[in-house]
């Protein structure tokens, strides 16, 4: 087993590591704070507009995931991460100001929403193909496992602050600072030593460019079946910033201080998940056992008795979200292409976070309809569905079994 931390010894990826914890810190801040403001201030606790601004927040990726993909194999990554955290830098200070003026309302929440959705789907695929200019490609799976990790730390400290922030001080204050936040990331990508950035294939401007990653992955049945388990988990089950916030407010009648806990809990088995992924290379066993235990500890979820039932609930689901996110993204991002590496992902990030407009507005429906409890178990149930049947796909298909070896599940070929 390879040491957790191997791509620590890199100076470049030390400087993003850090900024990529401090972006990942505004981005909570900010998320929290939006979908607050929205819930207590611009609507009587609607699940379904929280719903809606997350899913105008992801829509854009259905239509710029294509071009994203095909800019990121022309153009070097850290130019266009420079550009796109500028941009979420001036969505900050814009919602900042129109909150503390008190001329903010919902359809300022929607513009702001597809001006961040447009950033998020030019960001992604070229802030994941970046890894690989960041470290050889011996240490991606290990890279990409520490994005993670440095992702849902954040998650463990932005939440709680953005909730005590919010208490003591109000929204708006909380979107200023960020703002802030975000410079610190662009500062950090400038002092990168050029002449240590691994080489990668840039791809020519060329017609077919989409078509061809197109058809690249319709030719591999591994990627495949991992991308209609990610979109179906995506879109279902990883909804937790608006499921947790129904459960905080409706049925546990807590405060913002103790929604943002919360997220906290979550993210504390979500780093547990994403260490134990950067020390294994990543398998499609580890894949589907994880979304399998996934949907079975969020259907646990739905049903806590009590918050800190449910608190305590929220670490183990953290942990196999993680497990299973973070290996489906190291498994493609390494047994892909480096020539076509931006614009697979672009796909993968199309299938990850695009599943959000689809899922999210159906899951908010369900919480305003059947109860918040529901929101919830409908993903945990999806979740778990969608692994056994890919699963099964498997057995029928490539030839393998699942057998155990005292309480660890693993998946061969049998032929």
């Amino acid at each position: 087993m390879a040491s957790p931390f191997a791509s620590m010894r890199f100076f470049n990826y030390r400087l993003w590591f850090g900024g990529s914890l401090v972006s990942s810190t505004a981005v909570w801040l900010q998320r929290v704070a939006q979908d607050w403001y929205v819930l207590t201030v611009l609507t009587d606790h609607d699940s379904s507009q929280v719903g809606i601004v997350t899913a105008l927040q992801f829509l854009p990726i259905l239509g710029l995931s294509g071009f994203a993909g095909a800019l990121a194999d022309r153009v070097k990554g850290r130019k266009i991460l420079q550009i796109s955290l500028l941009g979420v830098c001036l969505v900050s200070l814009c919602m900042g100001v129109l909150i503390q003026t008190g001329v903010c309302n919902m359809w300022h929440m929607y513009a702001l929403a597809v001006a961040s959705g447009i950033i998020i789907a030019i960001d992604t695929p070229a802030r994941q193909a970046f890894v690989g200019e960041l470290v050889p490609r011996t240490h991606m799976a290990n890279a990409i496992a520490l994005n993670a990790t440095a992702f849902h730390a954040a998650r463990l400290i932005g939440p709680a602050i953005a909730g005590l922030l919010i208490e003591w001080y109000g929204v708006g204050p909380v979107s200023l600072a960020t703002a802030v936040l975000f410079l610190i990331p662009i500062l950090t990508m400038a002092l990168m030593r050029a002449g240590e950035l691994v080489q990668r294939p840039f791809v020519p401007r060329a017609p077919g460019q989409v078509r061809e990653a197109l058809a690249y992955v319709r030719g591999r049945t591994d990627i495949r079946v991992i991308l209609l388990l990610v979109f179906v988990v995506s879109a279902l089950g990883m909804n937790f910033q608006m499921t947790s916030a129904l459960m905080a407010t409706d049925v546990f009648g807590k405060s913002a201080g103790q929604f943002g806990v919360l997220s906290s809990f979550m993210a504390v088995g979500s780093i547990l998940g994403a260490v134990a992924a950067a020390a294994r290379a990543p398998r499609i066993r580890t894949i589907l056992c994880g979304a399998a235990l996934y949907g079975l500890v969020e259907i646990g979820l739905g049903l806590a008795p009590t918050y800190w039932w449910f608190a305590a609930l929220s670490v183990p689901t953290g942990l196999f979200m993680l497990t299973t996110s973070t290996s489906a993204n190291a498994y493609v991002q390494i047994h892909t292409d480096e020539e076509k590496r931006g614009r697979v992902m672009s796909l993968y990030s199309l299938v990850f976070l695009g599943a959000t407009p689809v899922g999210s507005p159906l899951i908010g429906w369900v919480g305003q309809v059947l109860g918040a409890r529901w929101s919830i178990l409908v993903g945990g149930m999806a979740s778990l569905g969608i692994a056994v049947v890919c699963g099964l796909w498997a057995v029928a298909h490539w030839g393998v079994r699942l057998r155990f070896e005292g309480w660890r599940p693993r998946i061969e070929r049998s032929r």
